[in-house]
């Protein structure tokens, strides 16, 4: 056998390959020294020839294992001795428990309408109950009573007066008859004079109209005159003797033949005024005009003097 084939391990041959030692070889005389490194080879660790150990990390041990073994036995009970009075204290720590947290869970909300809808049905049934829950004997006979002392109780008489008390409807309506009869008598008296000429332009035959304005302090005067194709009313001063004459005369004449006229009776002393499509002829206290197939004219007398504004508005309003 080759001498590489053979490890020699101290002083003894071994075959590399099987590990059985060589029966052949003779045992050779190592010095001690070397029988000393050989014998702690694996005594320490060896350093390594091939891995890198930069690139290896440092092994972590465990923070157990590097407590000392006295810290151990810290926490064990030890026995009292008498000498010793004083002993430090230990804090007794209660054991804290897991935070867990905790979300509460939102069950399902009813609808306000249906919550409204639920209330009325439970109130029906409830009604329901009581309505045809049956009476029992002694509200039947409390209900018997009380009704009986309502028919002995005598009522009491009514202080008023017998006469209205059965005639109250005749008197109501007699009431309302009076307050028609006061307003329409009212409503008849302001508007008596328009009622009084529309009556006389019908018997004049005529379309006779009465004025919307009239000076004031004046008023009508007696009753509203008419003949055939004529209607005269009559205004007085309320206070004084002076008054005028509104007279409504049936004619053919236009403005021209009633100017003429006029120029006559006044030998040509008048005024001519136009408004509203109306030409009035003033002369001294009178004045005239035509309209519609209507010869109007106005005469005053007494202490009137109506202005040439005054006969304006007058035969405007007509």
């Amino acid at each position: 056998m080759e001498k590489k084939n053979v490890v020699t391990i101290n002083g003894r041959g071994y075959d590399a390959v099987t590990g059985l030692p060589v029966q052949n070889s003779t045992p050779k005389k190592t010095p001690a020294k070397k029988a000393v490194v050989a014998a702690g080879v694996h005594a320490a660790p060896q350093k390594s020839q091939t891995l890198q150990r930069r690139l290896t990390k440092k092994p972590v041990v465990a923070q157990k294992m590097m407590q000392p073994v006295h810290a151990v036995h810290r926490s064990m009970d030890i026995a009292r001795s008498k000498s010793i009075n004083r002993f430090a204290s230990h804090p007794i720590t209660a054991p804290t428990k897991a935070h867990v947290s905790h979300v509460d869970d939102i069950g399902p909300v009813l609808h306000p309408s249906v919550v409204k809808a639920h209330a009325l049905q439970i109130a029906r049934k409830a009604k329901a109950a009581v309505v045809n829950e049956p009476k029992s004997s002694k509200t039947i006979k409390e209900e018997a009573i009380t009704k009986a002392m309502e028919l002995a109780t005598p009522r009491k008489e009514s202080k008023e007066p017998h006469f209205f008390k059965k005639h109250k409807r005749f008197f109501n309506i007699f009431t309302a008859i009076i307050v028609v009869i006061i307003v329409g008598g009212y409503i008849t008296y302001v508007n008596l004079p328009n009622l009084s000429v529309h009556i006389a332009a019908a018997e004049a035959g005529i379309n006779a109209t009465y004025p919307e304005y009239h000076p004031d302090g004046y008023s009508v005067s007696g009753p509203v005159t008419y003949s055939n194709g004529k209607v005269t009313i009559n205004f007085a001063a309320n206070t004084g003797s002076g008054k005028f004459v509104i007279t409504q005369t049936k004619s053919s004449w236009d403005s021209t033949a009633l100017q003429n006229q006029v120029n006559t009776a006044s030998n040509g002393q008048f005024i001519t005024i136009e408004d509203q499509g109306l030409t009035i002829f003033t002369y001294g206290n009178d004045a005239s005009w035509v309209n519609g197939g209507i010869l109007y004219t106005i005469k005053s007398s007494g202490d009137t003097i109506l202005s040439s504004d005054q006969i304006q508005q007058i035969a405007v309003s007509m």
